[in-house]
C-alpha cells in the first residue's frame, strides 16, 4: 500500500466512471495508518459525483486506503477508497480522488443533487430538442431548466457563504429578482394565449389566478404610492 509521506503520496491515474460536478462539499475523513493510529482530518470535496470526489486537505491518506467520510452538510457517513491523486501544473499535489465503496447522492450535500438534476434536465432537453415536440412546450421545457439552473446556484451561494462565515441573506435579493423575472415571462405568455383563444373563462385555473393577480396588482400598486411618498 502507498503511504503519505510529508503530505506527498505517489501519483497513479485516475479513472472516473462519470462526469464530475463542481461543488464545495465540506466533509471528515477518517483512516487508519499502517501502524493503528487513527487520524481524522477536515477535507473539501470540490469535485463530486455519484461514485465518488476530489478531497483536498492538509494531510492524506495513501493510495488503497479505505477511509470513513462523513458529509458534514448531509450528516451521512460512508466508506471510500483513495484511488489516485490530482497534481496541478507544477507538480503540487491538489488533492486526493476517493471512491464510494456504496454510490450515493445525498453525501455531498444538496448543492450536488441539484447541479446533477440540472445537468440531466439540460442533457434531456437536447435529445428532446429534434422530436418533433410543440415549440412552446419546449420553451416552457426550456425556461424551466434555467430556473432550476440559477436556484441550484443560489443554493451553492447560500452555503458557500455560510461556511465562509459570510451574509447568506445577501443571496435573498438573487432569488426573488429571479422570481420577479420568471413571473414576468408566465405572465406575458398567458397574455397571449389569452389573444389567441388558448384560455377561455371555463379554463381550469382561471379563477384562481385571476384572484391572485388581482390581490398582487393591489400589492403592487400599493408599493409604488409608498416608493412616491419618500423624500
Amino acid at each position: 500500500m502507498d503511504k503519505a509521506v510529508g503530505g506527498h503520496i505517489p501519483k497513479q491515474a485516475e479513472k472516473r466512471r462519470s462526469a464530475r460536478f463542481p461543488v464545495v462539499s465540506p466533509v471528515e475523513v477518517k483512516w487508519h495508518e499502517p501502524g493503528g493510529k487513527t487520524v481524522v482530518e477536515p477535507a473539501q470535496a470540490t469535485e463530486v459525483n455519484l461514485q465518488g470526489g476530489l478531497l483536498q486537505m492538509k494531510r492524506y491518506p495513501g493510495i488503497g486506503s479505505q477511509v470513513e467520510l462523513t458529509g458534514i452538510l448531509s450528516r451521512e457517513t460512508l466508506l471510500a477508497r483513495v484511488v489516485a491523486t490530482r497534481q496541478g501544473r507544477e507538480g503540487h499535489l491538489r488533492g486526493v480522488a476517493v471512491e464510494l465503496l456504496a454510490p450515493s447522492a445525498t453525501i455531498w450535500g444538496t448543492n450536488f443533487q441539484l447541479k446533477k438534476t440540472s445537468f440531466e434536465l439540460v442533457k434531456l432537453e437536447e435529445s428532446i430538442r429534434s422530436g418533433g415536440i410543440d415549440a412552446r412546450i419546449l420553451t416552457e421545457f426550456r425556461d424551466a431548466v434555467d430556473y432550476v439552473r440559477k436556484t441550484a446556484w443560489a443554493v451553492q451561494e447560500w452555503q458557500e457563504r455560510q461556511l465562509q462565515q459570510h451574509d447568506q441573506q445577501t443571496v435573498i435579493p438573487l432569488l426573488v429578482s429571479e422570481r420577479m423575472r420568471r413571473t414576468t415571462q408566465l405572465c406575458n405568455a398567458i397574455t397571449g394565449e389569452i389573444a389567441a383563444g388558448q384560455i377561455h373563462s371555463d379554463t381550469v385555473g382561471v379563477e384562481e389566478l385571476l384572484q391572485a393577480v388581482q390581490v398582487m396588482t393591489q400589492r403592487l400598486t400599493d408599493l409604488d404610492k409608498h416608493s412616491d411618498s419618500r423624500p
